[in-house]
């Protein structure tokens, strides 16, 4: 892997990977087994997306201390308000979760009222951008669909690479694209930072991220399996060395463009920038230490027999160089 004079990787790395597979698949359970323990025990942050309320965009005349607006909205009895900056320092966006059903539009306007009322100063008033109501039916169905959205993924991934490779492959493939959707949502518990439809949008971008670097590795595999007389662990890490710089050139060409969406893509985008950063680095990682050292495990472990070439194969294979 070169960058114009610098080589960053050789041409043909020989690092033994499934050496150290155990350790790998240990330190990936603990990881694993973290991500649900905080998602089990602190829960998600979830924002107005998911929960229903009002959300309303102020400007102030010179920036505001955000911990001091915080403490007003609390006094004015809107505990649960959520109070970040938005766009340039004097903005702020504040949130308030739904107590009951989507409130009137007479309703929303004397809420948003209390709001100027509790934030605003003589020496630095604030005045309303925009506001809007999400009813909690509303944010139910939104919550139904993400689930959908994320079962449906992974089932035509395993369905995917089932006819594309192997019913092991696929199983792993699942596996791995599982692993690095929760850790990520892992996080965004542990932290405790907003979890929104861009989160979502982030998980499912995620998704396809860390299936696509796993489908490589596995097609490399599969072409060795057939083409050298080596045992699996042999065949393994020459595969994983074979495609490493082309993994690791994807990851980080992936990873700028999303750290520029990061760093000015403003507030708004925040969410899907960083769990998009955050699901690169993991899922390349997965792809080079976890998806081949599961495939030597239990029931899990390939044999040369499971991927000799099928009938069909046999014609397009006759065709290669």
């Amino acid at each position: 892997m070169k960058i114009f004079p610098l080589s960053l990787l050789p041409a043909n790395p020989k690092i033994d990977f499934m050496r150290m597979r155990w350790v790998t698949m240990i330190i990936g359970l603990v990881v694993f087994i973290a991500a649900i323990g905080a998602i089990a025990t602190q829960g998600f942050n979830y924002a107005l997306d998911f929960t229903g309320g009002t959300s309303v965009t102020l400007r102030f005349d010179q920036a505001p201390d955000v911990d001091g607006v915080r403490e007003k909205l609390a006094e004015a009895g809107h505990d649960n308000a959520q109070v970040q900056t938005f766009g340039s320092g004097a903005d702020l966006l504040v949130r308030l979760r739904a107590e009951e059903e989507q409130l009137t539009v007479d309703q929303n306007a004397q809420l948003v009222q209390d709001v100027i009322a509790a934030v605003s100063t003589p020496d630095n008033p604030a005045t309303v951008i925009s506001s809007e109501s999400i009813g909690s039916q509303v944010s139910a169905e939104l919550a139904t669909k993400a689930l959908n959205a994320v079962i449906f993924v992974l089932v035509g991934f395993l369905i995917y690479i089932g006819f594309r490779f192997e019913w092991k492959f696929a199983v792993v493939a699942s596996v791995t694209t599982f692993f690095d959707v929760l850790v990520v949502a892992g996080f965004w518990a542990a932290t405790g930072r907003e979890f929104d439809l861009t989160v979502l949008a982030g998980l499912l971008a995620v998704m396809g991220f860390s299936i696509n670097d796993t489908i490589v590795v596995f097609d490399r595999v599969r072409e060795n399996f057939r083409s050298m007389r080596a045992d699996p662990l042999t065949v393994f890490n020459a595969s994983i060395n074979q495609t490493l710089s082309r993994t690791i050139i994807t990851s980080v060409v992936f990873l700028l463009s999303v750290s520029a969406l990061y760093f000015y893509g403003g507030g708004s985008l925040e969410g899907l920038a960083l769990t998009q950063m955050i699901g690169a680095v993991i899922g390349t990682l997965s792809s080079i230490l976890l998806a081949c050292p599961l495939l030597t495990v239990g029931f899990l472990t390939v044999t040369k027999q499971d991927l000799l070439p099928k009938a069909r194969d046999e014609a397009e294979l006759a065709r290669r160089p």
